[in-house]
């Protein structure tokens, strides 16, 4: 016997019971405590010098290996609208998209999934980089980085 529960929301969090009669020997029953947890998204800020190469981590507390697993991509917030950068789907080379909001600078994935950008120029202050990591696909964990560019 199972439960399933569909459009799964918050409300939903609470003790859930499951009880049938039995012969001869009365009623067994079962007990389980449900917690659903709202996403979050995590907001970082990362700090470059002028012309420095610039990693930014994917997930900030996960590990590679975890995010091996699943699809994930990288985008871009520039002039209020989003482009994507590059995708990466499990065993797969990593997917680059043409992106104007560069301007023809060179981005590249990094193993541990960590988004490199080469160069950074003062075009990239307040940029907001965002990595999409796909655990299911009604799941997905959003984390996002602003970047903030100093002159020497």
């Amino acid at each position: 016997w199972a439960l399933h529960l569909t459009n799964v929301t918050v409300s939903l969090s609470g003790e859930y019971e499951c009880s049938f009669a039995t012969y001869p020997h009365g009623t067994k029953a079962a007990k389980i405590q449900l917690i659903v947890k709202a996403e979050e998204e995590q907001h970082y800020v990362k700090e470059a010098w002028l012309n420095q190469t610039l990693e930014i981590p994917c997930v900030e507390d996960t590990t590679s290996e975890n995010l091996s697993n699943y699809p994930l991509k990288w985008l871009v917030w520039e002039n209020g609208r989003e482009e994507e950068l590059v995708s990466k789907e499990p065993s797969c080379p990593a997917v680059y998209r043409n992106s104007s909001a560069l301007y023809g600078k060179t981005v590249r994935l990094g193993l541990d999934n960590s988004l490199k950008i080469f160069s950074t120029t003062i075009m990239d202050e307040g940029r907001v980089f965002s990595c999409h990591v796909m655990y299911h696909p009604e799941r997905v964990h959003k984390s996002s980085t602003t970047v903030r560019v100093f002159g020497k």
